[in-house]
């Protein structure tokens, strides 16, 4: 019988059920760092299975696939900081200009890698291009991220700079992994492909984990006192607004620009997140430990947004009937898109009110 349409699905149900024990029982000590190192296997898993059913073709096309990437990059380090500029005096007196601050640190921050794949999976996107999409994003910003902090956020930052060691983590945790993987293709492929819905519950499992260790880490950090609450209920509304400038830019760009629908769900997803695991190392090194807590409470808050306006909207786009590649596609992207379709998630039962959108 089908859900009503009413009703939320199972996965938003377990994403508000994992805020709500995160807040109640957050992760701390000797467990918080158990939890790290099971959301890192999980993710590493993920990257070992979609590497392990991606065709050489398919790879070559994500990774060469070149006006995406360029969309994606205009969309992290130019809309996000243009939002932040722009609505400025609109938004600025729901907060304190030591948090609005920290909303213009979070735009001009790379875009996060794990989630974005994972939901570019879920929604049946092209995963080779997120795949390089988004890695490229988080090790451009490394280099990016500082300058754009020293012209447009800080007013006493410190003297910090790129950090090769995050480039390496980046390499060792999600690229290895994926090149392992697809290197093993040929023995493990068809094992692999046979079992999608192994494939979704690691998609669905390793942004369930990211979740509740993010969210412990922001509550363990004072989430809930740092601020008082009308003060907090501006910064929410702040965010949901950055949330939806982006996400509604990203989509119009893709559409305007004749993307396929594939290629829309990639943009969407690695265009208009910001990452927190890059974030709060970098703001330890670019402000003054004082301004530290105003600055990365922003962008704790947009991050756990993002994952749950995400997820609900992954799910949407899953639900979606098969979308050919669009006809200004090259020859390497028509021949990859079949793969690309077929290493993402299943979907879910196609919902009765919830028809393919028209271009």
């Amino acid at each position: 019988m089908a859900r009503s349409k009413f009703l939320p699905d199972n996965f938003t149900l377990a994403l508000v059920a994992t805020v709500a024990v995160a807040s109640l029982l957050p992760a701390q000590g000797v467990a918080a760092r158990g939890f790290e190192g099971l959301t890192t296997a999980a993710i590493a898993l993920l990257f070992f299975l979609h590497g392990a059913r991606l065709s050489r073709e398919a790879v070559i096309a994500g990774a060469t696939h070149w006006r995406l990437h360029i969309v994606v990059v205009l969309a992290t380090f130019v809309l996000f900081p243009l939002l932040g500029l722009a609505l400025r005096p609109v938004l600025l007196p729901l907060v304190t200009p030591e948090l609005y601050q920290g909303v213009m640190y979070l735009c001009v921050l790379p875009a996060t890698v794990q989630s974005a794949i994972a939901f570019t999976a879920m929604a049946r996107g092209n995963i080779p291009a997120a795949v390089c999409s988004a890695s490229a994003s988080t090790m451009l910003g490394v280099f990016v991220t500082p300058v754009l902090v020293n012209l447009l956020v800080v007013e006493h930052g410190g003297t910090g700079g790129p950090s090769l060691g995050a480039i390496g983590r980046i390499m060792l945790q999600l690229m290895l992994p994926f090149v392992v993987g697809h290197l093993l293709r040929r023995w493990i492929g068809e094992w692999v492909k046979q079992r999608a819905k192994t494939l979704k519950l690691v998609d669905q499992g390793s942004i369930l984990l990211v979740v509740y260790t993010a969210f412990s880490a922001a509550v363990v950090e004072g989430l809930w006192r740092q601020i008082p609450l009308p003060a907090l209920a501006g910064l929410v509304l702040v965010c949901c607004v950055i949330l939806a400038g982006s996400l509604g830019g990203t989509m119009l760009a893709a559409r305007r620009l004749g993307f396929s629908k594939e290629d829309e769900i990639t943009i969407v997803f690695c265009g208009s997140k910001k990452s927190l695991a890059s974030g709060v190392p970098m703001a330890k090194v670019l402000f003054a430990a004082p301004a530290v807590g105003a600055i990365v409470l922003p962008l704790m808050l947009f991050h756990q947004i993002q994952l749950m306006v995400c997820a609900v909207l992954a799910q949407r786009y899953a639900r979606r009937a098969d979308v050919a590649p669009a006809v200004t596609a090259t020859p390497a992207e028509r021949a990859a898109a079949p793969e690309a379709a077929a290493a993402a998630v299943s979907p879910h039962e196609e919902h009765p009110a919830l028809a393919p959108e028209r271009r």
